[in-house]
């Protein structure tokens, strides 16, 4: 019997080598496509800059001339801004697709954003009317309750519908709905010369971010990802069912709490910052899941974080180069390359179902 159980222990190791060099090459792959689009959204413009003109700007740490100006005070900023919270979008897309066991939930179809986007333009409109200056933390916060105001709407009516998760979509997508109604309402009578940016912010964008609100954008991010990534086993049982995360000691009323704070307080972040920002939070997720053909937490945290960091990055090059020197709507873009990946998933989960 110990004869016939060395090829079997051989051909499982054999696998689990080539599931670890997979994850190890695409990981790579991630990496060196974040890379290049980081150099490549630097050099690229409405303004060229060389690459040799770029090492020494980044070298001196700045200067008076243009060139200067154009790399330190505008496409850094914007393109650190860029990567870090399309990873973030991605990776509360990716716990709200496990909250809801459903691939196509995510921050801005929930109308999650939506809710968020329409309590920061309140906020802002509110304290910018009278000359007071909005913090990085009060914007953030404003986002966060609108957030979680939507995700209360969206976990009553959960509670409601039993095995109607498709409802519970267009629930959402009523709500994000009816928060982008008020909010373009309220917008259209924001005369005020200190709020002349609100109508760009609503329509989503990186443009405009300055180095302190980088500063707070990669504080909130790295403790939102870190603190999700040690989800990771909790998340993993729960993927199983509630039964089985029960028997695996799983809090299930904690963790579900967790994973909405998490994800509420990614996507804030975001929309606090940029706006709201369509489609990443739901096709970043599936991509990493079928470029690691696996759906394991622990793999898909830092994979959905490099994949919605390259897939915003390489959306934002194109916001800002294609129709040079206006700039496109980076909600417009990312609906432009998302949609499709969402409507290829839907058409794959319906021709496999019918199989």
């Amino acid at each position: 019997m110990g004869r016939d159980s060395l090829p079997i222990s051989a051909g499982c190791n054999e696998a689990m080598n080539r599931k670890a060099l997979r994850c190890a090459l695409c990981f790579a792959l991630l990496l060196l496509a974040v890379g290049a689009l980081l150099a490549a959204n630097i050099a690229f413009g409405s303004v060229s800059v060389s690459p040799r003109e770029v090492l020494s700007i980044l070298r001196s740490r700045g200067g008076n001339d243009l060139a200067d100006g154009i790399v330190w005070r505008l496409r850094l900023p914007r393109l650190l801004s860029a990567g870090l919270l399309g990873g973030a979008l991605a990776v509360s897309g990716f716990l709200l697709q496990t909250f809801f066991a459903n691939p196509i939930a995510g921050p801005f179809v929930l109308g999650i954003s939506s809710g968020a986007k329409l309590t920061v333009a309140l906020v802002m409109i509110g304290f910018l009317s009278r000359g007071v200056t909005l913090s990085g933390a009060v914007m953030i916060g404003a986002a966060f309750l609108g957030s979680m105001l939507a995700m209360g709407l969206i976990l009553a009516l959960s509670g409601r519908m039993r095995q109607t998760s498709a409802l519970l979509i267009v629930c959402g997508v009523m709500i994000g709905y009816i928060c982008n109604a008020v909010t373009d309402f309220v917008v259209t009578f924001a005369s005020d010369a200190n709020i002349v940016n609100l109508h760009n912010w609503s329509q989503g964008s990186f443009s405009g971010i300055r180095w302190n609100n980088v500063r707070v954008i990669a504080v909130v991010v790295f403790v939102g990802v870190l603190l999700a990534f040690l989800l990771s086993k909790p998340m993993s049982a729960y993927q199983m069912g509630e039964v089985y995360a029960q028997n695996a000691g799983v809090n299930l009323r904690v963790f579900r709490t967790e994973l909405i704070l998490l994800s509420s307080l990614l996507s804030a972040c975001v929309t606090a910052f940029a706006g709201p920002i369509s489609f990443v939070g739901i096709a970043v997720p599936h991509l990493m899941r079928s470029l690691f053909r696996t759906a394991k937490p622990i793999l898909m945290v830092p994979a959905c974080f490099l994949g919605g960091a390259a897939f915003c990055l390489f959306c934002d090059l194109l916001a800002r180069t294609m129709f040079a020197p206006t700039d496109l709507s980076i909600s417009s873009v990312t609906a432009l390359f998302g949609a499709p990946v969402v409507i290829w998933m839907l058409v794959r989960r319906r021709i496999g179902g019918e199989r």
